[in-house]
């Protein structure tokens, strides 16, 4: 098999258990933020193509190499309802470009004619890489670097209506050039936006950096109004944002728009865009399993502006948003579209696509509002096992719920030896949570390719069903999963490599800070113990957090009433344990 995403140095069998235990205690589901749980992202660049939310994110390795960022690839998920999210891989790697040696930080990405740009800061310099989808594979335009200057890091890039396009980038000052139709060159030389306070607010105690403003600009116009969202200072970052009547200024500093609180990584970095009517804001905290400063996860939260285009303070939550759209289970859904996964991992098959792989006993999936409508009779999906094979138990609204079907996985000969398995289903009907609880043996069970219902009464679809994560574009074709071929097939899908060796200097220093920023505050670098994962188990209940210990603490579910059984609780110990452990 292609390199597996994976954790590595994964949180432990015990931090899952707690996870999977809060799920099956709590009555209802709360918990989707972060959006993505089984592999590390950060500095979120959220774009609309065609009705669908594309996300690229950077990627922290689960290993981190000199308690600095490690950090070779971005990947790509994708969403039409805000809740669900398919994994596409990776779609760039630094490898990608033969001139760099690590530090793939914080991108962004636009169309323009039909073509597909990807900016990236790499090694000291801002790279740009090009593609027929936005799926990509994206590969290097130019074959050396657009820009070079360690400070250069970050970039936005905007395509305003007359169409001039921008580059916005920088830490800890920020800097813009005019892009040229090609999107690959620039004309002009470099422009530094005036640092001032009435343009980016006022930090205290530091002369080097009189203003906020730090690092990842998010750069867009919205009913005439030009906005730039920014990480602020000092460490650990809040977000704020500045207006303007144009693209280059002058700027008013608009205010804080995200406080730093617990949960947080020391760093943090905004996306912004307006989908289906509503208005979202992207960033990321450190509340995976496992997570810290180095290993952060991407959040999102919907928001509304003020009657005068000004931006709320935007309270960070473990729900996330309100579904945008329901999903339809009547056509074909990719199995990594997830709202939420315990345990889970999702690698590229031998088919030109990704699947969910290496599922052991106990692993779970959850996709959030489900539209059955007038009922479904039958589920299939497309399994491989070379191991035992297992179950899959469908459930609706929580890990405790009610029991729509079961499906047995046999084993097919080959973790590449793909068939269809078929069960009945009653019981399904209208709009509900979907929870697939993975039951078997000893170690792998099996992988899942692709799940659909059949509809008990014929209907035109509607809703969104799960994106390709093969890539979905029929211009490029691809395997028997459909869609175009995965990054891993195309750019270089490095999860190892060189680390990202060390960035700007700290703030302190007066040099630029990496995307993710400088020194570590004490919110970041250690793994989340118990308590996070609690706090990560999106199955679970709301969580109330104690001031004096930072514990998230679950009040809901500990009631006879939650319906666990006791033998239910032996298994959960047992679990516990026995401690295991993945696959290498």
């Amino acid at each position: 098999m292609n390199p597996r995403f994976r954790f590595s140095s994964r949180p432990s069998s015990s931090h899952w258990i707690v996870a999977l235990g809060v799920a099956l205690l709590s009555p209802r589901a709360h918990a989707d933020n972060p959006l993505v749980q089984h592999i590390y992202t950060a500095d979120p660049a959220p774009i609309v193509y065609d009705d669908t939310v594309f996300l690229y994110t950077s990627h922290d390795e689960d290993v981190t190499v000199d308690n600095f960022f490690t950090m070779n690839d971005w990947l790509l998920f994708t969403s039409k309802d805000m809740v669900n999210w398919t994994d596409h891989g990776v779609v760039l790697s630094y490898k990608s470009f033969s001139w760099a040696k690590g530090k793939a930080w914080a991108p962004d990405a636009i169309e323009r004619d039909g073509r597909y740009y990807m900016y990236v800061p790499v090694s000291d310099s801002i790279g740009v890489a090009v593609a027929d989808t936005p799926y990509g594979p994206f590969e290097d335009a130019l074959g050396k670097p657009l820009l070079s200057n360690y400070q250069y890091i970050d970039p936005s890039v905007f395509i305003d209506d007359d169409g001039q396009a921008y580059l916005y980038f920088g830490n800890p000052r920020l800097w813009y050039v005019k892009l040229n139709e090609d999107m690959i060159s620039y004309s002009g030389s470099v422009q530094q936006i005036p640092n001032t306070t009435q343009s980016f607010g006022t930090r205290n105690g530091n002369a080097d950096r009189p203003t906020l403003y730090e690092e990842g600009p998010w750069f867009y116009k919205r009913n005439d109004i030009y906005y730039m969202v920014f990480a602020a200072g000092p460490l650990p970052e809040p977000l704020a944002y500045s207006t303007s009547p144009g693209p280059t200024g002058p700027w008013t500093f608009g205010g804080i728009i995200m406080q730093s609180t617990n949960g947080h990584a020391f760093t943090n970095h905004p996306g912004v865009i307006d989908y289906k009517d509503r208005s979202y804001l992207f960033y990321h905290t450190q509340e995976a399993p496992g997570g810290g400063g180095y290993k952060r996860s991407v959040a999102v939260e919907e928001f509304k502006y003020g009657a005068d285009g000004s931006i709320p303070l935007i309270q960070k939550t473990k729900a996330g948003p309100e579904p945008a759209d329901n999903l339809n289970p009547f056509e074909r859904v990719e199995a990594e579209t997830i709202a939420w996964g315990v345990g889970i991992e999702v690698n590229s098959n031998g088919r030109g696509g990704r699947a969910v792989t290496h599922i052991e006993n106990g692993d779970s999936i959850k996709v959030k509002s489900v539209d059955f409508r007038t009922g479904a009779t039958n589920f299939t999906a497309a399994v491989a096992s070379a191991g035992s094979g297992g179950t899959i138990e469908l459930r609706l609204d929580s890990a405790m719920g009610p029991v729509i079907g079961t499906c047995e996985v046999p084993p097919t000969g080959g973790w590449e030896t793909w068939q269809e398995v078929s069960c009945d289903i009653t019981g399904a009907t209208e709009v509900h949570d979907l929870f697939f609880l993975y039951k078997g043996g000893q170690g792998s069970l099996f992988n899942i390719d692709y799940w659909e219902f059949t509809p008990k009464d014929p209907l035109p679809p509607t809703g969104t069903g799960g994106m390709s994560a093969d890539g979905g574009a029929p211009s490029v074709g691809g395997g028997d999963s459909g869609g175009a071929p995965s990054a891993a097939g195309g750019a270089a899908a490095s999860a190892g490599g060189a680390p990202g060796a060390s960035g700007g200097a700290a703030p302190g220093a007066g040099g630029a800070t990496p995307s993710s920023g400088g020194a570590p505050s004490g919110a970041g670098g250690a793994a989340a113990a118990v308590g996070g994962a609690v706090a990560a188990g999106g199955m679970g209940p709301e969580e109330e957090v104690d001031p004096a210990s930072g514990c998230s603490c679950s009040s809901v579910g500990r009631s006879p009433s939650s319906g666990l059984s006791s033998g239910l609780l032996v298994g959960l110990l047992l679990l516990v344990a026995r401690g295991r452990r993945r696959l290498s």
